[in-house]
């Protein structure tokens, strides 16, 4: 059974959200969701409520077809390089020997060094984080049809915080289509709200638990009867839409996909941006750190 405490669990050693112990525990959220709920940016006053309620924004179109074409064209290429898939940032698919994920994207292409400084992405990321704001990963996902794997349920910030060393909730991740996403094709799940409690997860994590996290979950998963619960209290989310849409999420969101098994693939380029007012300490549950290609430490503010 899940323990639920109703205090800042593990305050007196600086960390608010316990995880990776024997049990699983559960913690109010301790942050704000919106840092500065005033500040001035593109997102709406509703749109602003809707993400601090639920956890979540879409946004219909927040690239164009041609910019769609530019960057689905950057992805193909990285994707077929023999040097990228060699690079120790291409993430491969154990079954097919596929092109799972490209990390640092943002470093390895000036294409996608561009979308991270456009003004509708960062300005995005600052009106809710209140402040500046460093990338502190960021990925393409290839995710072909025919039998590409999903990404089990979890929260982002339960393996940044044990895992990279950020201490508070105050980052925030946005997936932008290349593709057109199905309900079929493996699409993003969200459970609305569920970022207002912490889910600290049972089991210690393995030294370089990231090479195998990254092809298949296993430290930091959910229990089958938490996530049970969860999706009682919370529903589930299924998130479609054409190329070019957009889907911003709170670090804290139990969220998840599918395998895709039907012949269109779901390719998106994903960015997560942390507040340079929350940097990464040491990881509070692992051994070490993951490499910086994966949780960074390099906090220089996009400009």
């Amino acid at each position: 059974m899940t323990d639920v405490l109703t205090s800042p669990a593990g305050s007196a050693t600086g960390d608010l959200y316990p995880t990776r112990g024997a049990t699983e525990v559960t913690t109010p959220r301790q942050d704000p969701v919106l840092w500065a709920p005033d500040a001035e940016g593109p997102i709406t006053a509703g749109d602003l409520s809707g993400f601090e309620r639920d956890g979540f924004l879409t946004v219909d179109q927040l690239i164009t077809d041609d910019e769609v074409a530019l960057y689905r064209a950057e992805l193909d290429r990285m994707v077929a390089d023999p040097a990228v898939r060699a690079d120790e940032r291409s993430i491969i698919e154990p079954q097919s020997q596929d092109v799972r994920s490209v990390f640092e994207v943002h470093k390895l292409s000036t294409v996608f060094a561009q979308l991270v400084r456009d003004p509708r992405v960062v300005g995005r990321a600052r009106q809710i984080l209140g402040s500046d704001v460093y990338v502190h990963q960021s990925r393409i996902n290839v995710k072909p049809g025919f039998g590409a794997s999903g990404f089990y349920w979890h929260s982002d910030f339960e393996t940044w915080h044990a895992e990279d060393g950020l201490p508070n909730m105050r980052t925030v991740s946005v997936s932008i289509a290349l593709t057109e996403n199905f309900d079929t094709n493996g699409g993003l799940m969200i459970m609305p709200g569920s970022h207002k409690h912490f889910l600290g997860c049972a089991g210690e994590t393995p030294k370089d638990n990231y090479k195998k996290s990254l092809q298949m979950q296993d430290a930091g998963t959910p229990s089958d009867a938490a996530l049970t619960r969860m999706a009682d209290a919370h529903g589930i989310k299924l998130f479609t839409g054409r190329a070019g849409s957009a889907t911003w999420f709170d670090c804290n969101c139990m969220h998840g996909s599918g395998d895709n098994i039907t012949p269109y693939a779901r390719s998106n380029v994903f960015i997560v941006f942390n507040s340079v007012e929350n940097t990464a300490v040491e990881p509070f549950a692992a051994p070490v750190r993951r490499p910086d290609f994966i949780g960074a430490r390099d906090f220089t503010p996009v400009q």
